[in-house]
C-alpha cells in the first residue's frame, strides 16, 4: 500500500481528499496546512506520495523545492482548482509529477495517480534497460558470421 501525506490550507480540502485516497486502497500518513509542518510528517514516513496544494506550494517554493530535494523518488501531485499554462510549466520544472483537480472527482484522482505510478515505473524500467545495454553493447558480426 502506498504512503501519502496531503498538504493543504484547507481541513475540508484534506479531509476530502484523505477519503478519496484511502477509499482507493492508499495510506494516508498524515495531513498539513503548511511545508514546514509537513516536514516532520515526511520525515518519520518517507511517503511514496505528496499531495500539495497549489497555495501551499506558492506560498513556500523553497520549502517546496526542498521537499523534492529530500524526496526525490516521492511523487509530488499539485492540488488546484484551476491550471493555467504558465503553472503547469512551473509545477513540472520544480519536480511536479501530477496534477490534481479540486472539486475532487474520485475516479479521476485514483486515475490520474495510477497513471502517473505506472508512467514513473515505465520511465525507470527504460532507463535501466539503457543503463544495462550501454554497459552490454551487441557484438558486432564478424565476417565468418554471414552465411
Amino acid at each position: 500500500m502506498l504512503k501519502a501525506v496531503i498538504i493543504d490550507s484547507s481541513a475540508v480540502a484534506r479531509g476530502l481528499l484523505q477519503t478519496v485516497l484511502q477509499d482507493g486502497s492508499y495510506d494516508v500518513v498524515g495531513q498539513a496546512h503548511t511545508c514546514a509542518s509537513a516536514a516532520v510528517l515526511l520525515l518519520k514516513h518517507n511517503p511514496q506520495l505528496i499531495c500539495i496544494a497549489r497555495d501551499v506550494l506558492e506560498a513556500d517554493v523553497k520549502g517546496a523545492e526542498e521537499m523534492r530535494r529530500n524526496y526525490p523518488k516521492s511523487l509530488m501531485f499539485m492540488v488546484s482548482s484551476e491550471f493555467d499554462a504558465a503553472t503547469v510549466q512551473k509545477a513540472h520544472a520544480m519536480g511536479i509529477n501530477g496534477f490534481i483537480v479540486k472539486p475532487f472527482n474520485a475516479d479521476t484522482v485514483l486515475k490520474t495517480i495510477r497513471n502517473t505510478v505506472i508512467a514513473m515505473v515505465n520511465r525507470q524500467r527504460k532507463a535501466l534497460a539503457d543503463a544495462q545495454a550501454a554497459q552490454n553493447p551487441p557484438a558486432a558480426p564478424s565476417a565468418g558470421d554471414e552465411a
